[in-house]
Parts: structure tokens; C-alpha cells; sequence
């Protein structure tokens, strides 16, 4: 790539691309690249000039050099390129908004006066319009103050008054659109699904595939628990689908053969054979925005209320206009209180505040499905946390694998992973990374896998039934027995790991001892929760008393339950609820799904299972709790934020009112100032809470 440097100081440089002309595809490709490199801490390119503005940390003269490798024809860069951008509905509403301007100059400075007055006249009847259907219907909003506003001025042919008016109210929703889209649009391009590898379904068995490698037509298979990611039709089985993200039905829905199943659903139950009809892309964009927009009627108390208020304030605006002509009988005053209402800021300011609050949290890794769980995690007093991949790292390790009755311990090893890297859980991917590590490959040995939720999996080998699970799964459920001659060997596993136990026809084959440490920052965030106002941490876990007892003393927990199976954390979590406290349950699991159906708050771990991120209400990065905290910030200040916005909306606008009555403002201006306002607090409302660091 050809450039050269417009102005440059320490550790930024603005470049111009030497192009007479940059594409939006172009641009994106570019800031792409840009933002790849590990050197450049933020890039923005402006396609309109061909220039970019690169911050950077490292020699000047790698920089320049990574700038020179770059080509729009570079397959490997390519691929860099966003599946979606706001670049394009950015210079859509640019243009509109500078095209109505200039159309107001000209008009403004060339059109002669009856031919203003007509086009004004004509401007005019949407607006009277909307007026008359919201008084015949006995509906006091907005739309009513706008046409009787308007209506007045035409009436006074005060057309000049009249059409400023309506190129501020036009402005302003123009204005309104676009922070609303862009909100929505940010969002969903921080919420895309990343699902990276599928298994394809072959004539020589199941393949682990990169999910960009599926194409129209292949098959692919998905199982309990898993995200369905392609749209596509069912030709194999039967499944149980929760929709929640398309429909906001929580109910799982059968699916059969011949049935269709769409992208960001997950199989509830069983397993299925898709057929797929089209690639990752646009459709799971766009199904990532209606499920946003579906979320925005997730509204919290404090955005209902806006509502609410904002229409109920409109008759005290009728009222107040209509007193101003009675006292002073001059109808400029009265009309000066008309272009002033509280709706608008209270409607647009609160929704764009929980938006912003979203893609804020979006930004740090935390995907919120709707206004009213922020909210909830504001007014939390009760966190739950599940234990395993959770308190402890989401990536536990195999230490040692003790094999019995003559078995290899690589061959147990490989079936074991063949087993378990069907069923995403932080213990399961312990087992297939540990054969990953050893070099241990393996083709689908097995029929069937069938997982049994909080227990284990089952599958047979051949015509011998193997399982894999915890020791009350294999040693009580199962019934399965430990080689008489290596009891003495079994007696002296080594407690202070986490035990897997695999089992071939009845008879243990191996003990899979895994280390699963706490997380370093664990101890820390609890203790940080209770400075923001959590008053009870609860840790519930599948372990024995022992294990249990000894990480909730570590981690420092207020309460822990021990030996717990699903039903028991969901039931947990309704007996705090009764006693009238807000819970939040964290967990990753399938067994976690129920309690985090049932809290006021779920929370999934991203890596962990498909059905615990659809059930959940927000998700969190595997990588570091200390991202429940800056949520707890995050609604805390958003909170704090609606409120100032009540304050600044109820105060401002009444403050014109008052200067209106009084005769001091137009009516031209105090509808301009209106909605000044109204854009300033909305732009407000889409600022981070946080600092950038904190």
C-alpha cells in the first residue's frame, strides 16, 4: 500500500492512503488490518479523505513497515474484513442529515414566499394528521402539542414559525433514528455468535470442522446442549429446540425430519442431523438484532416509568399552554409552552441509557439480553455461584490417568476424549486437550453418545457399554464394580484432585485425575461484590462435603452446599427468593440451567454450554470474574444515569415552560432549545459509564 504521513507526534500518526477514492468495504478492510496488529492500540479510518489515524505503541519503523504489506488483494487480509459494520448507516443518516440542511438553506434563501408558504402548508398535514388521530382517539401525546403547534402558527400564518418548527421536529427524529439504529447495530456486532468449529457429518463418520468451511448442503451434526449455528433442515432425528432467541419463548419446541431449525437456538434435548440451506452471515446478524430489539421490551422499571411519565406530563403541557393565554392573552407565550414536552427526552434518553449500558458491557465481554437484567443485577443482595468452571479455572487440567483390570492408559486417555469432546464442559475439554497434548487422534469409535445431565455420559463401544462420569454415576446408578485385586489401588487415589471415573461393561477401566485450582481472582471479586452491596455469596457444587467445605473456606463464601444436583440449585434458588432477596446464579454447566432459569439474574460462562448461554439472561468470558464486578458497576451507574436524566429532562423542560410563559423565549426557540436538549441528554445517555480503565 502506498501512503504517506499527513502529521505525525509521539505514538500517533495520521496517514493518507494514496487513492482517489476508498470504498466502505475498502475502509473496513483497512481498520481491520490495522486493529489486527498487536503493535497499534486503535486505528479509525476516514473513507471520505482516504486518511487513517493510527495510535501505536513500538518502533516507528515496524509500523510503516506492517502499513507497506498491506493490499485490498490479499486473501489472508481478506479475511479480516467484518462480516458487518456501522460504516455504511453512518454515511446513510450522514447524508440524509446534510441533505435536509442544505434543502433548508435553499429553500431558506430562493423560494419565493407563496411558494414557501405552500410547501409549508404541505409539510404540515402529517403532522395535523397524526394531531387529530391522537384527539379523536383521547390520546394525549406528543403528536397532539406538535399539531396543535403547528396548526396555531399556519392559523396566525406565521408560516416562517410553523416550518422551523417542523424542520426541528424532523431533525430531531432524524437524530433519534440514528442513535437508536447505531445503538442497536453496535450491539449486535459485539453480540455475534462465535461458534468456530462444527461436527460435519461424512460417509466415514463425524469431522471437526471450522464452521467457515460449511456450505450450503453439507451436513452437519448437533447434540444436547448444543448452539445450533447455520440455518438449516432436520434429516436425522429428533430434537427439543429452545427458540428463546428468535421467538422469546422459553418453551423448547419439537423438531422433527423435513423440519426446519435456524441459527442461535439450541437442542434442548436428544441430537439431530442438519442439512444446511445457508451459510453463517447476514441471517444470523439480522436474527442477533431482532433478538435485541425483542430485549428492548425487556424493558426495566426505571425505563417503564420514563414511559409513563413522559405521557402523563403531556395534559399539564396542554394546561400549562392554555393558562399562559388565558393570564397574558397572547398567543405566542401560549405556543411557546406548546413546543415544549417531556416526552421525547424521557422516551428516547432512557432506551438509548440501557443501550449504551449494553454495548458498553458488550465491549468488555458481557453480553446483556435486556434492560430489566441490569437492572436486577443493580438491586442484587444474593450471588450463587456453581463451583466447577466457575470459582475454579474454566481450564482444568488432566494430571494423571490411572488405568485398571490391564488397561493402557493412552487407550483410555483417547476414549475417554473420544467420549467427552462431544459435550462442551470445562471438565470434558480437561480430558480431550490432555489428549490433544499427548498426540493421541482417534476416528469416532462408538455408537450414540448419550449425556446424562450432572451424571455422565454413556455410549457403547463395540457391543460393550461404556460410561464416563462421577463416582455416584458409575458406582451407584450404573453399578459398575472396581477389579477385586486393585481395591487396594482404587483406596489410594489421590484426594486433591477431581476424579473421572470410565467404566467398560461394568467393570472400572480408568480413573481420570484432574486439577481444577480456584481461580486467583476469585477470593477477590467475592470480597469486592460485598464493598458494592451484595450481602450473601453462596457457593453450590456436584463435590462431597470435603472438597466442598475446603473451597468455600478459600474462596470465602458465606454458604455453601455440597453433593447438589440440578433440581437441588434451582430449588435453592427459589427458597431465597421467597425470603425476598434478588439472586444472581452464575454457572456454565447443562446441570446449571435450571437455576439459572429460575434467578432473577442467570449468568453463563461463554465457553461453557450452549443451553446455559441461551437460558441465561447475561454472559461472561471464561477468562476473569473481575467481569462480574464491572457489571455490578456498570448497572449501578446506569442507574444512577436514568436518574440524573429525570432530574436534568424534568428540570430543563419546565425551566422553558416557565421562560416561555414569561414571554423571554419564541416559540421557534424554545422548541430549538427543546430539542437541543433532548439530543444532548441522548448523546449523554450513549457514553460509557466507566472510565476506559477502570
Amino acid at each position: 500500500m502506498k501512503f504517506k504521513i499527513v502529521h505525525e507526534s509521539r505514538g500517533r500518526v495520521r496517514i493518507q492512503v494514496m487513492q482517489k477514492r476508498m470504498t466502505l468495504e475498502q475502509a473496513d478492510l483497512l481498520e481491520a488490518y490495522l486493529n489486527h496488529s498487536p503493535a497499534i492500540r486503535q486505528a479509525a479510518v476516514h473513507e471520505r479523505t482516504c486518511c487513517a489515524v493510527i495510535q501505536y505503541c513500538g518502533e516507528r519503523s515496524a509500523l510503516l513497515t506492517f502499513l507497506s504489506r498491506f493490499s485490498y488483494d490479499t486473501p489472508e487480509i481478506a479475511k479480516l474484513a467484518p462480516a458487518h459494520s456501522g460504516r455504511a448507516l453512518n454515511r446513510a443518516y450522514e447524508e440524509k442529515l446534510v441533505g435536509k440542511v442544505v434543502f433548508k438553506v435553499i429553500r431558506k434563501c430562493f423560494l419565493p414566499p407563496p411558494l414557501a408558504a405552500a410547501y409549508t402548508v404541505l409539510k404540515s398535514i402529517p403532522y395535523l394528521v397524526r394531531g387529530v388521530r391522537c384527539l379523536l382517539q383521547g390520546k394525549l401525546r406528543v403528536e397532539l402539542l406538535d399539531g396543535l403547534s403547528i396548526g396555531i402558527s399556519m392559523a396566525r400564518r406565521d408560516f416562517s414559525t410553523a416550518g422551523s418548527v417542523m424542520f426541528l421536529l424532523s431533525l430531531g427524529e432524524l437524530l433519534e433514528e440514528w442513535t437508536h439504529k447505531k445503538s442497536v447495530d453496535d450491539l449486535a456486532r459485539c453480540m455475534s455468535l462465535n461458534v468456530d468449529r462444527v461436527w460435519l457429518h461424512t460417509q466415514e463418520g463425524e469431522v471437526l470442522v471450522p464452521l467457515n468451511q460449511i456450505q450450503p448442503g453439507d451436513a452437519i451434526s448437533v447434540r444436547m446442549g448444543g448452539l445450533i449455528p447455520v440455518d438449516g433442515m432436520i434429516v436425522q432425528g429428533e430434537v427439543m429446540v429452545n427458540q428463546a432467541s428468535l421467538t422469546g419463548e422459553s418453551v423448547p419446541v419439537p423438531k422433527g425430519p423435513n423440519t426446519m431449525v435456524y441459527a442461535g437456538t439450541v437442542v434442548e434435548e436428544g441430537e439431530c442431523i442438519i442439512q444446511v440451506s445457508q451459510q453463517n452471515g447476514r441471517s444470523r446478524y439480522d436474527k442477533i438484532v431482532s433478538m435485541i430489539e425483542q430485549s428492548e421490551k425487556l424493558k426495566s422499571a426505571a425505563e417503564n416509568k420514563a414511559s409513563h411519565l413522559a405521557d402523563t406530563l403531556v395534559p399539564y403541557t396542554l394546561l400549562g399552554s392554555g393558562l399562559a393565554y388565558l393570564l397574558t392573552r397572547n398567543v405566542t407565550r401560549a405556543l411557546s409552552v406548546l413546543m415544549v414536552d417531556f416526552s421525547c427526552a424521557l422516551k428516547l434518553a432512557m432506551p438509548l441509557a440501557v443501550l449504551s449500558a449494553m454495548r458498553e458491557a458488550s465491549g468488555r465481554h458481557v453480553t446483556v439480553k435486556g434492560g430489566k437484567y441490569l437492572e436486577a443485577m443493580a438491586h442484587a443482595d444474593t450471588i450463587v455461584f456453581d463451583k466447577t468452571g466457575t470459582l475454579t479455572r474454566a481450564c482444568p487440567t488432566v494430571v494423571e490417568v490411572i488405568p485398571f483390570g490391564g488397561k493402557s492408559e493412552t487407550d483410555m486417555l483417547r476414549l475417554a476424549a473420544c467420549l467427552e469432546e462431544h459435550f462442551p464442559h470445562s471438565m470434558a475439554n480437561a480430558v480431550v486437550q490432555a489428549a490433544r497434548d499427548r498426540g493421541l487422534s482417534h476416528e469416532e469409535m462408538h455408537s450414540q453418545v448419550d449425556y446424562l445431565v450432572a451424571h455422565g455420559i454413556a455410549s457403547t463401544v463395540g457391543p460393550e457399554r461404556v460410561i464416563i462420569g462421577s463416582a455416584h454415576f458409575v458406582f451407584e446408578d450404573e453399578g459398575c464394580t472396581v477389579p477385586p485385586e486393585e481395591q487396594e489401588k482404587f483406596d489410594a487415589l489421590p484426594d486433591q484432585y477431581t476424579h473421572l471415573y470410565l467404566a467398560i461393561a461394568g467393570v472400572l477401566a480408568a480413573v481420570i485425575c484432574i486439577s481444577d485450582p480456584l481461580r486467583p481472582e476469585a477470593k477477590e471479586v467475592i470480597d469486592t461484590l460485598r464493598a458494592l452491596g451484595i450481602r450473601k455469596t453462596v457457593m453450590l457444587t456436584g463435590d462431597s462435603e470435603r472438597t466442598a467445605a475446603a473451597i468455600a473456606a478459600q474462596v470465602g463464601v458465606d454458604d455453601y452446599r455440597s453433593e447438589v444436583l440440578p433440581e437441588d440449585k434451582a430449588n435453592y434458588v427459589a427458597e431465597q427468593q421467597a425470603q425476598g432477596r434478588v439472586v444472581v446464579m452464575l454457572g456454565d454447566g447443562i446441570n446449571d440451567s435450571p437455576a439459572l432459569s429460575a434467578a432473577d439474574v442467570g449468568i453463563a460462562i461463554s465457553d461453557g454450554a450452549a443451553i446455559a448461554r441461551e437460558i441465561a439472561d447475561i454472559t461472561i468470558s471464561a477468562d476473569n470474574l473481575e467481569e462480574l464486578v464491572m457489571l455490578r458497576r456498570i448497572s449501578m451507574a446506569l442507574m444512577k444515569r436514568i436518574q440524573s436524566n429525570y432530574r436534568f429532562v424534568i428540570g430543563f423542560n419546565g425551566s422553558l415552560i416557565g421562560l416561555g410563559t414569561a414571554g423571554v423565549l419564541a416559540p421557534a426557540t424554545s422548541a430549538m432549545l427543546h430539542n437541543l436538549s433532548t439530543l444532548g441528554v441522548s448523546l449523554r445517555s450513549m457514553t460509557n459509564l466507566l472510565d476506559h480503565d477502570s
